[in-house]
């Protein structure tokens, strides 16, 4: 492989500015350069807007027509950081046991608001599972089909409880949801009349 000329390799730490095909500005800072793959790695400021997070953007250097340094860094970059695997190991695993949850649900012909109920009982209490269409939460409370109040047993107390409230919230605040569209579609479709 030859050694990159002029303008055709990137330092870690430069800003730069590109110019995609689709005639998208691109700016940020060099986080990572593949010569071989022509792949640039840019950190930029965050489309949320928050100020403590940046976006991230892979960039195929074979789909951009123009690309400006801005500031090129020539010192060595820092040390990158550490990265906990264990925490990672565990977040992905974490992560693989909930979409193979949601695979199953699905191939047990769950209903979507059997699957919506399992999801927002899931964000409060990570104690759950599928057990054929029945949801199980902390291997005391058995949620059957069609997911409502009435359809939480188990042994009378905190736990019964405390489900029976998740429940109830998730389907008011779906209800809620509802005629918040409901309104809105008919505002739409007032609007339109109007402009006719």
């Amino acid at each position: 492989m030859a050694a990159p000329g002029p303008g055709e390799y990137f330092s870690v730490g430069s800003h730069v500015s590109c110019l995609t095909c689709l005639g998208q500005r691109l700016q940020g800072e060099v986080v990572a350069f593949d010569y071989q793959s022509k792949m640039l790695t840019l950190k930029c400021a965050s489309s949320s807007g928050k100020p403590n997070l940046n976006d991230v953007i892979l960039i195929n250097l074979a789909y951009v027509s123009d690309v400006d340094i801005i500031n090129d860094r020539t010192e060595t970059p820092p040390p990158l950081a550490s990265l906990n695997v264990s925490k990672l190991a565990n977040r992905a695993r974490t992560e693989k046991e909930d979409k193979l949850s949601q695979a199953y649900a699905i191939s047990a012909g769950v209903s979507v608001e059997g699957q919506q109920l399992f999801q927002t009982i899931h964000k409060t209490i990570k104690d759950c599972k599928w057990q054929e269409k029945n949801i199980i939460v902390m291997d005391d409370v058995v949620i059957s089909p069609p997911y409502q109040v009435e359809n939480c047993k188990g042994k009378e107390g905190s736990a019964l409880s405390h489900v029976r409230k998740i429940v109830e919230k998730h389907f008011r605040d779906l209800e809620s949801q509802k005629s918040m569209q409901r309104s809105q579609a008919q505002q739409t479709q007032k609007d339109s009349t109007l402009s006719s």
